[in-house]
């Protein structure tokens, strides 16, 4: 009993001495949340052909802006049954998550992960930097409470389901979708969705191309999350639990073949508007169309064939060691790494025949 009114009193002193030092010092120097009502996206400039094909897309993060209404509701519920299950009672923080890491602290002398809203992580994400420092704790704090009075629950998610990184440079679950199942949103089901909210806590050690089995360890953690929290029934955990996974890594579908026009755009594009110019989401139509630029690239390949079969062979690209006794899946999978082009299809000579 004395311990614990020992630990209320320093909590009591504690919050104090915090009220004072984030009035006078910490609020000033923070950002005005009201930047969060107009944000612009970094979104990859994308090249296009007159017809509207896609040629190139440039940029470093991979992002595709959803609104809320456009967000499955089962995604939604995913990511708070994992993330944050009192995202719609608390006021942006989650004091009762907070109390506990701090008694935690006084009683153990360690610092635990506790009480990081949603809302927290929006913050964190547009304001902040990551590292895990007490001020920048007090920050968070701050900035999600600011952000509550500001926006509504459903603002708050909008932003947080486009800013959160997801791995393999995808930003936001429209990217995601796209990255991990080469789809749109719309066109996921449970086990999918599950899996996308699964990787806010390790995006880039638990996604399904790098590592599949903690994926669905973690696939597995957000459905029984969402059973629990009542989202879904035994049946569909069940049936989403033992549903194969069926990520894997989709670079952008490039629609029409043109990379000097795209790198001439590029290039153009960069002298207008610097480093905006593959951040802001530009699109540039082209005036390239299809059915030329097809004809062109047919054109100039089987030139480029006729001159190379009047030259004669010239020998092998590169020289394999092999044991003699690999299985043929084996040597298709040395074939991967090289392209079919113009109807040039890669071999693999295991042996000759003397005779």
């Amino acid at each position: 009993m004395r311990y614990l009114l020992k630990s209320l009193v320093i909590l009591s002193v504690l919050g104090v001495l915090t009220l004072g030092v984030v009035s006078a010092i910490i609020i000033p120097e923070l950002p005005d949340v009201e930047e969060l009502k107009d944000v612009q996206m970094q979104i990859p400039l994308r090249v296009y052909s007159n017809d509207g094909s896609l040629i190139a897309e440039f940029g470093e993060k991979r992002r595709v802006p959803v609104e809320f209404r456009e967000t499955p509701e089962l995604l939604v519920n995913a990511f708070i049954a994992a993330e944050d299950d009192r995202f719609y009672e608390h006021p942006g923080v989650d004091w009762q998550g907070i109390t506990r890491a701090v008694v935690n602290l006084i009683r153990t002398g360690e610092k635990t992960v506790g009480g990081s809203t949603i809302t927290m992580q929006v913050a964190r994400n547009f304001f902040l930097s990551r590292e895990r420092t007490y001020l920048r704790k007090l920050n968070e704090v701050y900035l999600a409470l600011k952000i509550e009075q500001e926006l509504s629950k459903e603002e708050i998610m909008e932003l947080y389901v486009n800013v959160i990184y997801l791995g393999q440079r995808a930003y936001g679950v429209g990217a995601a979708a796209q990255v991990y199942y080469g789809t749109t949103l719309d066109n996921l089901n449970l086990a999918q969705l599950s899996m996308i909210a699964g990787l806010p806590k390790a995006p880039s050690t638990t996604n399904p191309v790098t590592n599949r089995q903690r994926s669905l360890t973690r696939r597995t953690y957000v459905l029984r999350r969402m059973f629990e929290e009542g989202y879904i029934t035994q049946q569909q955990f069940q049936e989403a639990d033992s549903t194969p996974a069926t990520a894997s890594l989709h670079t952008p579908t490039v629609e029409l073949e043109a990379p000097y026009v795209a790198e001439m755009v590029r290039r153009e594009m960069v002298d207008r508007y610097d480093d905006d110019a593959t951040t802001m989401g530009y699109r540039v139509y082209t005036t390239i169309q299809n059915k030329n630029q097809i004809a062109a690239n047919h054109a100039l390949r089987s030139a480029v064939l006729q001159y190379d079969l009047r030259h004669g062979y010239r020998g092998p690209e590169t020289h394999i060691e092999l044991a003699g006794n690999e299985p043929l899946e084996q040597h298709l999978e040395l074939l991967d790494s090289y392209p079919v082009i113009a109807n040039l299809y890669p071999a693999l000579v295991t042996g000759l025949d003397k005779g």
